[in-house]
Parts: C-alpha cells; structure tokens; sequence
C-alpha cells in the first residue's frame, strides 16, 4: 500500500486502465447493453487490456419499421451521446445498431458513419458494416441470415450485404416488432432463430440484432450448425477493436475471434 493508502491492485487496475484500448459505443434504447460487459470480461479472460465503454441514446418509437429506425439512426439522436463516450476515454466510436444502419441503404449507411466520426474526431463505424468486414474477413462469400426483424424490415439487410459483395443464399425474418420483446429471449429462443434461418449453401449464418442476447452461447451456436456464426453485438466488438488495428485471440467469442479470420479484411467500396 502507498502513502495514498491504495493497494498495489489498485494501482494495477490504475495502470491497466490508462494502457487499454478503449472502443466507445452508441447503443440504441435498452434491451442487450448488458453484452457489452459480458463480452468486455470475456475479452480480459485472454489478457486483452480493452475497455467497452457504452452510452445508450434515445431511440423516439421503438419499432422494427423502416420510417421508425430511420429517425432512430439519424445524426442528432447519435451525436447527443458522443461527449459521453469522450468522458470514457474512447479511441474509436461504434453505433450499435443494424437495422438503423442498414435501412438507409449502402450509401447511406456510409454517410451516417463519416457524420458520426466528424462529429466525435474519431474513428467510427456500425454493425452493419461491422457485419460486412467481418464476413469479408471470414472469407465467407456466401451467408444466410437469420433475423429477429419482420421481413420487409430483414430484406433491406439482404440488400445491404449485396452491396458489400456477399451472396444472401436466404433471409428468414421472425417478425419482432420491438427491440424490447427481443431482449427477452434466451437460450433456446436464439438457438432455435440460428436453426432456422441456416442454409446448407452458407459459408455462416449471421443474426443481424444487437437487442439479441448471444455472447454467452457463441461456441454452442457454431456447434450446432458446424459453421461460423456470426452475432450483431460481437461483430460491434470486433469492428471498434478493427478500427484500432487490435487483434484479439478469443476461441470462446467464436470463429471471428478464434483465429480464422484475416487480420485486415480488404476496406469495402463506398
């Protein structure tokens, strides 16, 4: 113990803390953000020194519906929670959200994400395109999706990985309705999703929601369908940990992190 009566855990802590790598990200409402924890605590399992930092916006109407997560994805609503994530300490900044990515079309998925880096002086992505970079790096040309959304809502994220150069072999939506009702789900409700939107032509099946609980059973997702899974929340990981040029080695957080996927995946075209 010092003079300032702190223990020399504290003062590991202390050091660690202003040594990590910190991802700041913007997650939509309440339903998920406790994965962000979870995969932080994972991540330090291997000795990865990484901060998650997360700040929740205000969504306006909770709805899987086009006109709803357009006003939910636009530049005010995320701009309001950056000063936030600077207090964190983040070095890259990532909306934790598909759908209100995704909805505004490749284009402007791109300009939603070149607003939110001008506006916090960082680095900045989304899931969506954390979806694209991580089924590049996967090499995977061919995926299924198996989305919580209603099907209008799923096709508009068929078209999104058309545009970054992947082949959608199906789209099997479950017609949620809210962010709220999906954050209920567990275990079995996720398993049964994965199960259902597989194709046997996927290279890996992809469950584009971030109010989706999946951390917890990302190995037992890929054992069951013997192939890569891929999850909205631990894409958004990996993309803010791209964006700072971090490779973590994480077998437990599934095949992106367990060594198979490149290193720096070709940047997609904008």
């Amino acid at each position: 113990m010092d003079r300032t009566g702190r223990t020399e855990e504290a003062e590991r802590v202390e050091r660690a803390e202003r040594t990590a790598d910190v991802v700041g990200f913007l997650y939509p409402g309440h339903s998920a953000e406790d994965e962000y924890p979870r995969l932080e605590a994972i991540l330090g399992e291997v000795a990865a020194s990484v901060r998650l930092p997360l700040v929740h916006t205000d969504i306006g109407e909770d709805a899987h519906r086009v006109d709803a997560l357009l006003e939910m994805g636009s530049t005010a609503r995320l701009s309001a929670g950056i000063g936030r994530l600077r207090e964190h300490g983040a070095q890259a900044v990532v909306w934790a959200c598909t759908s209100a990515s995704f909805v505004f079309g490749w284009d402007g998925a791109h300009e939603q994400v070149r607003e939110l880096s001008s506006a916090a002086a960082l680095p900045a992505s989304s899931t969506s395109f954390a979806f694209a970079h991580a089924v590049q790096a996967l090499r995977a040309e061919r995926v299924a999706v198996a989305a919580t959304y209603p099907e209008d809502v799923a096709e508009h994220f068929r078209a999104f990985l058309k545009a970054a150069g992947a082949e959608v072999v199906s789209v099997r939506g479950a017609g949620i309705v809210t962010a709220a009702e999906v954050g209920t789900w567990g275990r079995e409700e996720v398993l049964a999703l994965a199960r259902a939107g597989d194709h046997p032509d996927a290279q890996a099946v992809l469950l584009p929601d971030t109010a989706l609980h999946t951390a917890a059973w990302l190995p037992e997702l890929e054992a069951v369908l013997g192939k890569p899974v891929l999850t909205a929340n631990q894409v958004t990981v990996w993309e803010g940990l791209r964006l700072l040029d971090r490779t973590v080695s994480c077998p437990a957080l599934g095949a992106l992190f367990d060594g198979r996927a490149l290193a720096e995946p070709l940047l997609l075209r904008e």
